[in-house]
């Protein structure tokens, strides 16, 4: 290939190149676009992550635990100590603890118990000593921020009654209820909430409840330190490796299974069950004497009864069975009270093919025989 057409060749292959290149300019436009990564770490196991971030941000003093651990963190008189899961959870020591401290200068916030069963929450020690009674009525409320579109909030709890408290500030009224309530103690004061859930990472986005987190962290403000509790429950040994650990107890529960599969014993079909005896004696016997009968041996059939009936006469009156004839027709006529003549056809042979006379003396002979 000479000089000349390698470079006419190259110049070709540039001019597609560009071509496929414009092309591809013209008809793709370049764009961004932002995919969330799923969460890690902390802010996976935290719903209150992001409400720890902003304050952190703020300048505000903050620690974020999963269990409130008193002994080993006790909060100072002008710390905050926000409970974001169900206050039901805490013990009664845990309880008089942090009432204490609430009324030694402390900011306590908590929610009512979430819906679902309902029944004892009265009887928490919490509760009494605030005078709080939660209900189950629909905790829904309307929240306006100026220059923002009207919210609904705390729609997933339920409201709560005050017995004989004033609060220091209220959301709701004593006939339907309250969704907020400051209530005093001491020299600190305990903010009650229908619901926490405008607190979460994914609800604190919206300004709203930005706005709504501020004004409930406002006592305290920059004063002491904001603890933050999201899950004061103390969950089972079994039910955390139920929940968090089945990728390594799954496999292991499929290993066994196999493994039990493998060494367990083989059975083979269901046999059927033996073949039960399908006539009893009696119809053996039955069978037998019909036979007999058939083939004209009834002859034997009724000497067989005529002396099974003569051998328990002379077991039980010998005296007739000695006789013969005439003489022990009579007695037998006066012992069964029958007329002679009926004794005297059962005791002779019946003629071969008169079954009549062959089915009525059997039955005499028997029933005599029974008599005896």
């Amino acid at each position: 290939m000479s000089r000349p057409v390698r470079i006419l060749l190259a110049v070709l292959a540039a001019l597609l190149v560009a071509a496929g290149v414009a092309w591809f300019l013209h008809t793709h436009e370049r764009v961004t676009e932002t995919v969330d990564a799923p969460r890690t770490g902390e802010a996976r196991s935290n719903p209150l992550f992001a409400l720890q971030l902003a304050l952190q941000a703020d300048g505000q003093r903050v620690q974020s635990r999963r269990r409130l651990h008193l002994d080993r963190h006790p909060p100072a008189p002008r710390d905050t100590v926000l409970i974001y899961g169900d206050p039901r959870a805490l013990s009664s020591a845990d309880t008089a603890r942090l009432l204490d401290w609430v009324a030694r200068g402390g900011h306590l916030i908590v929610r009512t118990p979430p819906p679902g069963a309902f029944g004892g929450d009265e009887a928490h020690p919490l509760w009494s000593a605030l005078g709080v009674h939660p209900t189950e009525r629909q905790a829904c409320a309307g929240w306006q921020v100026p220059a923002l579109e009207h919210h609904v909030e705390f729609c997933g709890g339920r409201r709560f009654m005050l017995a004989g408290i004033d609060p220091r500030l209220s959301w709701g009224d004593f006939r339907d209820g309250f969704v907020f309530a400051r209530i005093a103690h001491g020299a600190g004061s305990v903010d009650v909430l229908a619901d926490l859930d405008f607190l979460t990472t994914d609800k604190l986005r919206d300004p709203p409840h930005v706005v709504l987190a501020r004004q409930l962290l406002a006592p305290r403000w920059r004063e002491g330190t904001v603890h933050l509790v999201f899950d004061p429950a103390v969950e089972s040994l079994w039910l955390t490796l139920l929940r968090r650990y089945w990728p390594a107890w799954a496999p292991l529960l499929l290993v066994l299974l196999a493994w039990l599969w493998a060494r367990a014993e083989r059975f083979g079909p269901l046999l059927p069950p033996p073949l039960a005896e399908r006539r009893s004696l009696l119809e053996h016997i039955a069978a037998s004497g019909a036979l007999l009968y058939r083939y004209g041996y009834a002859h034997r059939l009724y000497g067989a009864v005529r002396d099974a009936f003569l051998a328990r006469l002379r077991r039980r009156d010998p005296e007739a069975a000695a006789l013969a004839g005439e003489p022990q027709i009579a007695r037998l006529a006066e012992r069964f009270a029958l007329p002679p003549q009926v004794l005297r056809d059962a005791l002779a042979m019946p003629a071969p093919g008169d079954r009549a006379a062959f089915r009525s003396r059997i039955a005499t002979l028997l029933r005599l025989r029974n008599q005896l």
